[in-house]
């Protein structure tokens, strides 16, 4: 089978792994995800695949799956995020700092608003409000109608008045 072939069958696993992920069948898109990173390995499939293992609460594996789309992409920023947000969930906030700035800085990314929330999400827990209200602002700059940071923005202004 040629590359390309290869590259558009992974990419048929891809999108029914993705289908069966967002109905909620995560034992099946976790199949499929792993379907398509065998028959052709993208950084994608890999983030996906761990964005299932969070679904299922499974965060250090979702962390290393992201590390290998990384290492296939170190350009690809969504992985950058997720690990961050992984950590977060896991309580460790200064690990999860270096994390979102690296997904900020990724060539290829285009949700950057999220890495900002995040990172205001860590600021606000560590009680650096001031930074946290410049993260989310930035966030909402970058995308005005993310009705997450609109709130969080609310909430810290409510808190400060």
């Amino acid at each position: 089978m040629s590359e390309k072939d290869r590259l558009l069958l992974a990419i048929e696993y891809f999108q029914k792994a993705y289908e069966y992920q967002m109905s909620g069948e995560l034992d099946l898109a976790i199949e499929y995800y792993k379907k398509s990173i065998e028959t052709y390995p993208t950084a994608e499939a890999y983030t996906f695949l761990g964005w299932t293992y969070s679904f299922q609460g499974r965060l250090i594996e979702a962390i290393a799956q992201c590390k290998k789309a990384i290492e296939i992409d170190p350009d690809f920023g969504n992985p950058y995020n997720d690990i961050g947000a992984y950590l977060i969930e896991l309580g460790k906030y200064d690990e999860a700092i270096p994390w979102l700035e690296k997904a900020i800085q990724a060539k290829r990314y285009e949700p950057r608003h999220y890495p900002h929330f995040n990172l205001g999400r860590v600021y606000l827990i560590k009680g650096m409000i001031k930074k946290a209200l410049e993260e989310f602002n930035k966030a909402l700059e970058l995308c005005p109608e993310y009705e997450l940071a609109k709130e969080a923005i609310r909430k810290l202004k409510f808190t400060l008045n």
